[in-house]
């Protein structure tokens, strides 16, 4: 797993740790930079910016390089044509989602998708009824996404039912509040504007 730093934030000049004080508010330049260099936004190489791309996505999900390579390489490799058919990019964006620990966070078990990484791997969460501990299990659409009876005592999760209730409804998932169980119920009909697929696919194309 990587785990994702303040000064890395500051690195590639965006807030992705979820922290409320995340120092890159405060000090949004690059960790080093000279006051002189502050006000001057240095040149960027096209490999630069296709580097930047890709450590931006990959450590947003917090993914060691060799397994993102293989997602978003897989995507590129994609061949799907005619109706239905799904662009690489979309692809690699739903692969990403789809992640156990990701889906915690999207149905806001967690505040980060750190802290979710974490409820999978200590034995919190349950799919379908069964404890499963590895961040990267693929969730599909009917799935059950639950917090383990026996955790939902644990301070981590205090308040979580007032916090679902108010949740904003999302197409993706039916929440039960009460229960603490979510149902996936469709899959992210597009790329978050934040990511650029297509530097990340240039990366790997070198």
């Amino acid at each position: 797993m990587s785990r994702i730093t303040c000064k890395t934030c500051r690195r590639l000049g965006e807030s992705l740790c979820g922290r409320e004080k995340c120092a890159f508010k405060k000090r949004p330049y690059a960790p080093g930079k000279l006051d002189s260099e502050r006000k001057h936004r240095s040149n960027v190489s096209e490999y630069g910016e296709q580097l930047r791309a890709k450590q931006k996505m990959r450590i947003t999900y917090g993914m060691m390089e060799k397994q993102f390579a293989k997602y978003a390489k897989d995507a590129m490799s994609s061949r799907e044509t005619g109706e239905g058919a799904v662009a690489p990019s979309l692809k690699l964006f739903r692969t990403l989602e789809s992640r156990l620990d990701n889906v915690v966070y999207r149905i806001s078990f967690a505040n980060t998708r750190a802290l979710a990484r974490q409820l999978v791997s200590h034995g919190h969460i349950h799919v379908n009824g069964r404890r499963i501990n590895i961040a990267s299990h693929k969730v599909k659409i009917g799935d059950i996404i639950s917090i383990r009876e026996g955790s939902k005592v644990a301070k981590v999760f205090t308040g979580l039912v007032e916090k679902l209730s108010a949740a904003t409804p999302s197409h993706e998932f039916v929440i039960d509040p009460k229960k603490l169980e979510a149902v996936v119920k469709g899959e992210v009909r597009e790329v978050e504007p934040m990511f650029d697929t297509q530097k990340v696919f240039e990366y790997y194309s070198r």
